[in-house]
Order: C-alpha cells, then sequence, then structure tokens
C-alpha cells in the first residue's frame, strides 16, 4: 500500500471487508478515473452473462488507466463498483472478484446493483480515485 495514503478502519462498527474511509495527506495529487468498462482493445463489450468475466476485464482496464497516470491499485483510494443486476450473487460474485485483485488494499468501497450501464451486454463497471505523489517538492 501506499504508505502515505491511510486506510481507517473502526472497531466501532461492524467489521467488514474494506475500510470505512482513506485519508489523502498533502504533497498528493487527486486522479479521478472513469468508470473502468470492460472494453476489449477493440471498444466492444464481448457478449457474456459472466460478472467475474467483465469484472476482471474492468480491472485490466482500470490498472492499465492507473499505469498511464503512475499509479497502481495501491494507489486508489476509493472505488464504486457497478453491476448491471437485480441478483445479489451477481454483486457478490462481482466483489469477490474485485476485492481480491486488491488485496490487502481494503479501500472504501460501494457496490451497487443498477438497472443497466452504458454499453450493449455491460453487466459491470468500476470507478476509481486514486492518489499519487505530486513530485512538486
Amino acid at each position: 500500500m501506499n504508505k502515505k495514503i491511510s486506510l481507517i478502519h473502526s472497531n466501532r462498527m461492524a467489521q467488514v471487508d474494506y475500510a470505512y474511509a482513506s485519508n489523502v495527506p498533502a504533497g498528493m495529487d487527486l486522479l479521478f478515473l472513469a468508470g473502468a468498462c470492460p472494453l476489449t482493445k477493440e471498444g466492444i463489450v464481448p457478449d457474456s452473462s459472466d460478472v467475474e468475466t467483465q469484472a476482471n476485464l474492468c480491472l485490466e482496464n482500470l490498472k492499465e488507466a492507473l499505469k498511464e497516470c503512475g499509479a497502481t491499485l495501491e494507489d486508489v483510494v476509493y472505488t464504486r463498483i457497478l453491476v448491471a443486476t437485480q441478483n445479489q450473487e451477481d454483486l457478490v460474485t462481482t466483489w469477490t472478484t474485485i476485492r481480491k485483485e486488491f488485496g490487502d488494499h481494503d479501500v472504501p468501497s460501494t457496490l451497487s446493483g443498477v438497472t443497466v450501464l452504458g454499453y450493449k451486454n455491460q453487466l459491470v463497471e468500476i470507478e476509481a480515485v486514486a492518489a499519487v505523489d505530486n513530485h512538486t517538492k
């Protein structure tokens, strides 16, 4: 984990597998990433009803966008995960897939079921905020 970013856990609230908050100290720039979609390099969403497959493609695209900014998953301070479903199992599968990739970096996250997402066949999208040193010292 980025040593400057603090992930805040609570002993007064339910013990969950994510931090309740994150703190970004001065001297860091915030990166607001567009929602990572399950798009191939050709710009299409594979015709798949498998949320795990789509979550993995979203993760790969998120990691690539972070890399373009000089960041990694360990620099992420917040995520919002959207899943086009009415099935809670799909939410759990998506959450488990994404949490596994983040490992011990248990950033504050929101997981929501929505009715539809922007691309044809799209089931998953990951929004993220990251923080990196601004190197202006």
